[in-house]
């Protein structure tokens, strides 16, 4: 309730400025415009209001969607009453009419006008943003969840696969968008896009330039254990030397490397899941040869469970290998790819088991990691678990150099997925021998 009586007060205090004002009244009339005429003015009158907000001016923004754009709670308490009186279906409209904020059909007229899905997703960034420090705001953000997962339904999203022939802005937005695995160039983004590697990307009609979230694809022989190899620039042979051409085989494993979301205002709206399968059909059509479809995932979250972790809540052979393991790390602090190299075997050991017992123990709690979670809810099996197979500073901090394969199998994903909801992690023979006790 003090959330309640906070926010009211903000949005009081910031109807003293003029700017602000006009802005709170351009979404009052244009939420209760009722001919299509004024409509377009009113949003882009909206759009071009927020635009010019200061940060605490934002958060005001947000804390008088809360209160003013609320339900109308005596009308949904007569409402409700009509309908526990006469549970009827129009009874039953009248109240899911009256329970909708109308700060959902405030957004709703925003996105027609041009600039308004941008301008919503920039709105949802800075909503987040204040709901760290502010209370109260959960409700504008599970409205514009509510909406956004509606208008990026994969259904709406246009499927591409990128190329070095795409336009020279998109690609810049590939670089500057990759998350997992850095591209530091364009020779290194054209080696990512050469022919036996994919990008494909989801974009939607509203944001036509804009990818909304890409995938990157390696073509190979057999699973990797590591990622160099992927990403790593062709080792070029001096002409006098150069060996007498063979010919390669075709590619028998699509290997989904990194996966990158550009876009912060869709968090929470399911997308990679949907262009994963996609590409993987995609591929299966285009490259017939194709035989096994799995990732080279990073464990963003190992190093930071096993920094917290209990050892009286762990198995008496987990508890004796995080001991044995962290005792290993904190000598060799901060710890370099030279160190993962010279690795005692139970050292190794001790990671191998650790990391894997994290991965399916702990997937389903407070401390999971969220790539797994991602790959398992999406059907996929952990496969293997790899030490070594990521040296950069990004993989050292993260998992200790620790890389994993999640296996899509496509006619056993729905199953997969179905058990992962059941709380059950499902994972390759060859790993029992870390998660037994």
């Amino acid at each position: 309730m003090m959330s309640w009586k906070n926010l009211l007060a903000l949005s009081k205090r910031a109807k003293t400025d003029g700017g602000f004002t006009r802005l709170v009244d351009a979404c009052h009339q244009l939420v209760s415009e009722r001919g299509q005429a004024n409509l377009y003015a009113l949003a882009t009158a909206v759009v071009e209001g927020w635009n010019g907000l200061s940060a605490d001016r934002q958060e005001a923004f947000f804390a008088v969607l809360a209160t003013e754009f609320a339900p109308d709670g005596d009308a949904v308490k007569a409402a409700a009453q009509a309908y526990i009186t006469e549970p009827s279906p129009d009874a039953l409209t009248t109240l899911s009419g009256v329970t909708e904020p109308p700060r959902q059909e405030l957004f709703r007229r925003i996105n027609r006008t041009t600039g308004g899905t941008a301008t919503l997703l920039s709105m949802r960034v800075a909503l987040m943003a204040c709901m760290k420090t502010r209370k109260g705001l959960n409700a504008v953000d599970a409205d514009f969840l509510h909406l956004l997962s509606s208008w990026f339904n994969p259904g709406f999203l246009r499927f591409e696969p990128v190329s070095w022939g795409s336009p020279a802005a998109l690609l810049e937005k590939i670089i500057q968008h990759e998350a997992v695995h850095a591209i530091d160039s364009w020779t290194h983004l054209r080696r990512r896009l050469e022919s036996d590697r994919r990008c494909y990307a989801f974009f939607h009609p509203q944001l036509p330039n804009e990818p909304l979230i890409f995938v990157e694809v390696a073509l190979t022989q057999e699973i990797p254990g590591e990622i160099a190899p992927l990403i790593a620039l062709r080792s070029e042979t001096p002409p006098a030397k150069a060996a007498k051409p063979s010919k390669v085989p075709p590619p028998t494993t699509a290997i989904f490397y990194s996966i990158s979301n550009c876009q912060p205002g869709l968090r929470g709206v399911s997308l990679g899941n949907f262009l994963i399968k996609r590409v993987a059909e995609h591929l299966a059509s285009e490259v017939n040869s194709l035989k096994t479809y799995c990732t080279l995932s990073p464990v963003p979250g190992f190093m930071r469970w096993l920094d917290k972790v209990d050892a009286t809540s762990l198995s008496a052979k987990d508890a004796l290998a995080a001991d044995r393991l962290k005792s290993w790390l904190a000598v060799h602090k901060p710890l370099s790819a030279n160190h993962v190299q010279l690795m005692p075997a139970d050292v190794k050991d001790s990671l191998l088991r650790l990391c894997t017992s994290f991965l399916v123990s702990h997937s389903h709690s407070a401390f999971a990691d969220p790539v797994a979670r991602f790959h398992l809810d999406n059907g996929a099996r952990l496969e293997a678990v790899h030490v070594g197979a990521d040296v950069s500073a990004k993989g050292l901090k993260q998992s200790a150099s620790v890389m994993v394969n999640y296996l899509y199998d496509l006619g056993a994903v729905e199953a997969r997925h179905q058990a992962f909801v059941s709380e059950e992690v499902v994972y390759a023979n060859a790993l029992k021998k870390w998660v037994k006790a």
